[in-house]
């Protein structure tokens, strides 16, 4: 069955849940989009990306997308199913490093632990990426991007305003942005 386009039609707790993926204090950096929802995972989707801009540069880009079967017939454990990616491009001496699977994943768990999400059926897989130019593009720098793609069911259904905000950490931890409640020293003005 493909997904529900008017707003108007869909039941309550996924409008309610749509409503609060937008409910959250977004910090300046990250730029938010509503973007397609994929039409063919389930009956009901919405989706959103975000971009991190560090100076004039796009420092990560993430997608969030929850989708919702009322009828139970997917291969989740719940009505609702949360769908996260990350992508960022990371320092040269961070690319080598053979536990960087192990860390980008922890920075997921780490945000849903911080903020406390409800959720069963965590998945999801860590890519390292390297390019390199040849030929014409020899002389581009070598760069390395780490990808997180997971998913999870939520525990309550309605508020998933937890869940973005969790997203939102990832992203920003990916991107090398200090915690909110942290000041940056190096950008103080000197005495």
């Amino acid at each position: 069955m493909p997904p529900h386009s008017r707003a108007d039609e869909a039941p309550p707790v996924f409008a309610r849940a749509v409503a609060s993926l937008r409910a959250r204090t977004v910090r300046p950096e990250i730029v938010l989009e509503d973007i397609p929802a994929p039409r063919r995972l389930a009956p009901y989707a919405a989706a959103m990306s975000a971009t991190v801009r560090a100076g004039e540069e796009d420092a990560a880009f993430g997608r969030l997308i929850v989708l919702y079967d009322p009828e139970g017939t997917r291969d989740w454990p719940g009505s609702f199913r949360v769908v996260a990616y990350v992508s960022a491009e990371l320092e040269p001496d961070m690319a080598g490093d053979p536990l960087l699977g192990q860390v980008a994943w922890s920075w997921l768990t780490e945000a849903l632990a911080t903020r406390a999400v409800g959720h069963r059926a965590l998945s999801g897989t860590v890519t390292r990426a390297t390019t390199e130019g040849f030929g014409l593009k020899a002389g581009e720098p070598t760069t390395t991007e780490v990808e997180l793609r997971a998913s999870w069911t939520p525990t309550e259904d309605g508020d998933l305003s937890a869940h973005t905000a969790a997203w939102l950490d990832l992203l920003s931890t990916a991107a090398g942005l200090p915690p909110v409640d942290v000041a940056d020293i190096s950008r103080r003005p000197r005495l």
